[in-house]
């Protein structure tokens, strides 16, 4: 029997105008060619969409009127309360996104849940910095069926320039989760060098440019090192320790499912929580360095 095509998509809603949701919904508005209804808790963002033409609305009303429903949300804990908000309102056919960065299990359980309905789910948390999301340069990585990717890929290249396929749904929240986990990782690693560094007579502003030109060059040591921790900048509504204490926190969940031991990972763990108890919760992630080598 053949398989009936995917319905099509006239309408789009976007739920959560953070950091990184506020330009992903400019940007899916200007380029989508499809009207564009929002909702944040806040009222400041949505005065800014609307002379992109996105409109306000409730979740209701989204959950109503919309084909594709797209969340960009703090963490799992909100992404399980919209969509319990959502969901007596959904309709078969309908496609919801989450771009957030929520846990494996949660994911699973909620496209489980929603396929039941026949509502079809994708995870497609997003990565790079908010720089790459206000020039709508993200890297989209995306678990679904086929048939749910490739109704919603034409929509997510509206905001990221590498929307890549990981598997079925759960897969691109594995893949963001480890990507991040990386970047935790390596972000208390320069820390260290830097530290180890400047007690032997090597200032940063030496130690990282050098190091770029050579085979320790990484993503991490050009943006987190050189934007953050060489000027010792680490400002608040940037990528915080806590959120980065939240990612990590579903890296350890997948290891401990897995029965595998992570000791990288439990480390760099207990740096942001050490971060955290310094008072440096809401600041940039990168702030490790303060507790790693305090001066």
């Amino acid at each position: 029997m053949s398989q009936q095509p995917a319905p099509s998509i006239a309408r789009i809603g976007f739920i959560g105008l953070g950091v990184m949701g506020e330009p992903m919904c400019g940007h899916l508005a200007r380029r989508s060619g499809l009207p564009v209804l929002a909702h944040d808790l806040r009222p400041e963002p949505l005065e800014r969409l609307a002379g992109q033409g996105v409109t306000p609305a409730s979740p209701e009303r989204i959950a109503a009127d919309c084909d594709l429903i797209l969340l960009s949300l703090p963490d799992g804990k909100a992404v399980a309360a919209v969509v319990a908000q959502l969901e007596p309102h959904l309709r078969p056919g309908q496609c919801v996104v989450d771009t957030s960065t929520s846990s494996v299990a949660l994911t699973r359980d909620i496209g489980q849940r929603l396929a039941g309905q026949g509502i079809d789910y994708a995870d497609a948390p997003v990565a790079r910095t908010r720089e790459a999301a206000a020039r709508g340069e993200l890297s989209i990585m995306v678990g679904a069926s086929e048939a749910t990717f490739a109704r919603i890929r034409p929509i997510l290249e509206t905001m990221g320039t590498d929307v890549t396929h990981c598997g079925p749904v759960g897969c691109g929240q594995v893949v963001k989760i480890l990507n991040n986990m990386l970047v935790f990782q390596h972000t208390a690693a320069l820390a260290e060098a830097i530290a180890l560094a400047r007690r032997n007579g090597v200032p940063p502003e030496v130690l990282l440019p050098t190091l770029a030109m050579g085979s320790g060059d990484s993503f991490v040591l050009r943006n987190h090192g050189m934007k953050a921790m060489l000027p010792g900048v680490f400002p608040e509504r940037a990528f915080s320790t806590r959120y980065a204490m939240k990612d990590l926190s579903y890296a350890l969940e997948m290891a401990d499912t897995a029965g595998l031991d992570t000791p990288a990972a439990r480390l760099a763990m207990q740096r942001l929580k050490q971060a955290e108890a310094a008072g440096y919760g809401a600041q940039y992630h990168p702030v490790v360095l303060k507790v790693i080598d305090p001066q």
